[in-house]
């Protein structure tokens, strides 16, 4: 934004840490796990890390918290580095927990050898229940007595490949009175004989998040470990694993994740949603993923701009979906060249234009820009299509488009009076005939008429066909997870409308898939990349108003 703000909470202690000189150099990081596609709370968290770097000097790692084999495939790893890089940011480092593997064994062994860890033969049931309540401390595990040589021995043949799934974890010796739960000896490592997406089949074992997030961020000595506000209890544990291995001291610091109305952002149910056939994939321009929203024609400047208008906060609220469809519609309409498309095609005839005859008529793109976009160029003809809905055969009170006897301007064009219409055998109007006035020409009109109306149309002769994919909220109420019974109840049945046969100008026949435009009086809309010469496809990203103001909802 371009107004001047107030510092955040999170800015105005990295501002006391660098003019402190606790710090020299502002080092954070972004780390996704790779289980899915990035949605638009990780755009937050995003634009949060790497604008604090940009912001105060300093830099961003990208680091992958890839350890757990069985929901991680390199699919999502490079998604994700294409989602932050289409979003307008880069990393320094690119780096995986995974390239930690030797060095998380060897914190763990020397917890252990400090008495710090032991291995538990325990099942998850009995665990559980050891674990006592908020209100009632926890009951040691009889294995937590083990010997430092036991623990030791035991912990390599897990590491051996020894051991069944599930038949011992390594855990912390840490509290089990601490009123945080998250401190009562929580588990180290679990076995899992799974192959890796990188490592492959080397490892067995592997850390927990709890472990492996704490290390990772001191071992690349970050400064400002910057996390949702459900990892708050989770910051102790961060500390003691970092105090008792004696290494770097990164600081941990939360803020409010982003809950969007209309839809959800666990990635375990967008993942259902895909796997379910809900939508067409994790592209689907439905979904708040970032590759959906790219499809659906969102720009980067929208995102980011929203991300910097809902700021940073320290108590989770629920952000209104216009918000987001309000900073790409304004972004749009500075930057996208308008067009005139016909969604529900009537035929208009100018009887007193010569049948034959054609001409080249001019539009400026973007009267919005400074050099109004250019101008392009809008072949006429005496039969158009214009849309069904700028007819009425009687008019209502203050209709200032077309009906008998009525007079519009066509956009960039004439005025035409309407003169007659036609009907098919069920009533239906097929044809609007009209006669036009020559001296009316846009740019150039001498006629002295004035209308009220305007109108956009495409000429017959040189349109182009053109599917057309309009979108509306995924779910039908604001919060989905909030509500009783499945998500997947609150499904909006009409969240995507398909016209087959529209008539788009012949400027568009070429429309490049990373251009945004506004079909003039009908929204903003995108190429889609299932789109091609013979087959246009245009999927609408927003419309020129908020549907879903209050009032309309």
């Amino acid at each position: 934004m371009s107004e001047e703000r107030s510092l955040n909470f999170i800015e105005e202690i990295i501002e006391n840490d660098l003019s402190s000189g606790k710090y020299e150099t502002l080092i954070t990081r972004f780390p996704p796990e790779p289980n899915g596609y990035l949605h638009i709370g990780h755009a937050k968290a995003i634009c949060l890390n790497f604008g604090l770097t940009k912001k105060y000097g300093g830099y961003t790692n990208l680091r992958f918290d890839d350890t757990n084999p069985i929901t991680e495939k390199t699919e999502y790893v490079d998604s994700q580095q294409e989602d932050i890089k289409w979003l307008g940011f880069e990393w320094k480092n690119e780096l995986f927990t995974s390239d930690y593997f030797d060095t998380l064994y060897d914190f763990a062994v020397q917890l252990i050898e400090k008495g710090l860890a032991y291995v538990d033969d325990s099942s998850a049931e009995e665990i559980a229940a050891l674990k006592g309540t908020p209100t009632e401390a926890g009951k040691d595990s009889p294995y937590r007595s083990r010997s430092i040589a036991e623990n030791l021995d035991l912990f390599a043949r897990m590491k051996a490949g020894e051991f069944a799934d599930g038949a011992r974890i390594l855990r912390a010796k840490a509290d089990m009175s601490s009123p945080n739960m998250i401190m009562r000896d929580p588990i180290i490592y679990r076995i899992k004989h799974a192959e890796h997406h990188r490592t492959g089949n080397k490892w067995c074992i592997y850390p927990m998040y709890d472990f492996a997030h704490g290390q990772s961020d001191s071992l690349e000595t970050i400064t400002h470990s910057i996390c949702t506000l459900e990892y708050v209890s989770h910051r102790e544990l961060y500390d003691w694993f970092i105090e008792h291995l004696e290494i770097f001291p990164s600081k941990q610091y939360e803020f409010a994740r982003l809950n969007l109305s209309y839809t959800v952002m666990s990635k375990r149910k967008l993942l259902q949603l895909v796997n379910e056939g809900v939508v067409s994939g994790w592209d689907d321009p439905r979904m708040p993923t970032i590759s959906g929203l790219r499809r659906r024609g969102y720009t980067p400047e929208s995102i980011r701009e929203f991300c910097e208008r809902i700021g940073i906060a320290k108590r989770e609220n629920l952000i209104e979906l216009s918000l987001l469809e309000f900073c790409v519609r304004e972004h749009l309409n500075k930057t996208a060249n308008r067009v005139m498309a016909v969604l529900d095609p009537i035929k208009l005839i100018i009887t007193n234009y010569p049948d034959g005859q054609e001409e080249i008529l001019h539009g400026e793109n973007n009267p919005e820009a400074d050099d109004k976009g250019g101008i392009r160029e809008i072949p006429f003809s005496n039969e158009l299509w214009i849309e069904r809905e700028d007819f009425m055969e009687e008019p209502a009170k203050k209709w200032f488009r077309l009906a008998p006897g009525a007079t519009v301007r066509l956009k960039h064009a004439y005025i035409v009076k309407c003169e007659d219409f036609r009907k098919d055998p069920e009533g239906k109007v097929t044809e609007i005939h009209c006669t036009y006035i020559p001296e009316s020409k846009s740019g150039e009109d001498t006629s002295g008429i004035n209308v009220k109306g305007t109108i956009h149309w495409v000429s017959t002769k040189h349109a182009k066909n053109a599917e057309i994919r309009t979108y509306d909220r995924l779910f039908t109420v604001e919060s989905p997870d909030s509500e009783e019974g499945d998500f997947k109840d609150y499904l909006n049945p009409n969240s995507i409308d398909v016209i087959k046969q529209a008539y788009i100008e012949p400027y568009l026949a070429n429309a490049d898939i990373d251009s945004r435009y506004q079909f003039i009086r009908k929204g903003y809309y995108c190429v889609d990349k299932d789109s091609t010469s013979e087959h246009l496809i245009f999927n609408r990203t927003v419309g020129l108003k908020d549907a879903w103001a209050k009032g309309n909802k």
